[in-house]
């Protein structure tokens, strides 16, 4: 696909910024594997990859994006600071103090208690705030008023949305026959990161809990919307609105969104342990509840690979 071609502008983020993504972060996270599964599995037509991007540090691919931002900054004895679930939380602490970092992270109290405790673990100050990230995010924006702190922001800032493209390179390499990559959306980093990468020439499709649709609610009105959060997977895709840069990069190069119900993906993370012995939080299975609930349905030679983007859950809910 031509990205320049006449009319268009660039898109917010390019190859070329995940590429040079990749080389600013080599050696600060891993090249995580996939596992390519027997025909049949799951009793899905296709044949599945699994893209097992739990095995990042911190348990999420949110390190390779927490990375590139801190290493394209200026930090100064102030340190970062972020809003998040959970997931960016442990990952901007884990870079901070890999990288000697003073780090601060404001979290919902939705968010799971074994991410709290980690993000604590890993040396960073927590602050506790009540509501959903939406909540968080603000308190965080007024300390970052008077902190001096570098603002980490989770899914909206191209150096954070370049790094989590890092893991589309990784697949053009380890999966060159992929067809289509199915990619769950909160925020829309991740999703904007994969399909910048491929820019058309892999199918992505965005998959989203029914009860968090926020970039079907964008796409639908034309815009970023505020949408109403909850359900199973609230505490990693519980965005209220999508971001400017993972909109306007899925406007051009993701495919469709599809909503899987919580029900499905709760059966995704059991299937999951039960087939694979994967122990998967809610938001990172639900990829592979679009395969297994029928709300993407692959031809029966389709090579698809499911992106299992986080682990960060207590095995006992899973197992």
């Amino acid at each position: 696909m031509d990205l320049l071609s006449p009319g268009l502008e660039p898109p917010p983020v390019t190859r070329f910024d995940i590429e040079s993504a990749a080389e600013r972060i080599a050696g600060r996270v891993r090249p995580t594997p996939v596992a390519h599964l027997e025909p049949g599995a799951f009793g899905a037509p296709g044949l599945v990859t699994l893209k097992l991007e739990l095995l990042q540090h911190t348990g999420s691919f949110k390190p390779r994006g927490a990375f590139n931002r801190m290493l394209s900054a200026e930090v100064d004895d102030s340190g970062v600071l972020t809003a998040s679930g959970g997931n960016f939380g442990l990952a901007v602490a884990y870079a901070a103090r890999e990288l000697g970092h003073r780090a601060e992270i404001f979290v919902p109290e939705t968010s799971p208690a074994v991410k709290i405790d980690r993000i604590r673990a890993l040396g960073a100050e927590v602050h506790v705030i009540p509501g959903y990230y939406a909540e968080a995010y603000a308190a965080c924006e007024e300390r970052a008023l008077y902190s001096g702190a570098i603002l980490m922001h989770p899914y909206d800032q191209e150096t954070v949305v370049a790094g989590q493209g890092t893991i589309g390179a990784e697949l053009s390499e380890q999966v060159p026959q992929a067809e289509t990559v199915l990619v769950a959306v909160g925020g829309g980093g991740l999703i904007g990161g994969v399909a910048a990468w491929f820019a058309g020439d892999v199918r992505v499709v965005g998959v989203e809990p029914e009860a968090c649709p926020t970039l079907s609610a964008a796409l639908e009105a034309g815009e970023p919307v505020d949408v109403e959060v909850g359900g199973l997977a609230a505490d990693a895709l519980g965005a209220m609105r999508v971001g400017r840069i993972g909109y306007a990069i899925a406007r051009r190069f993701v495919d469709h969104v599809t909503l899987v119900p919580d029900d499905a993906i709760a059966e995704a993370q059991r299937r999951l342990w039960a087939g694979c012995r994967v122990v998967a939080e809610p938001g990172g299975a639900a990829s592979l509840a679009a395969i297994l609930c029928g709300a993407y349905v692959p031809r029966p030679d389709e090579r698809v690979v499911a992106l299992i983007c986080g682990g960060n859950t207590d095995p006992a809910s899973v197992v």
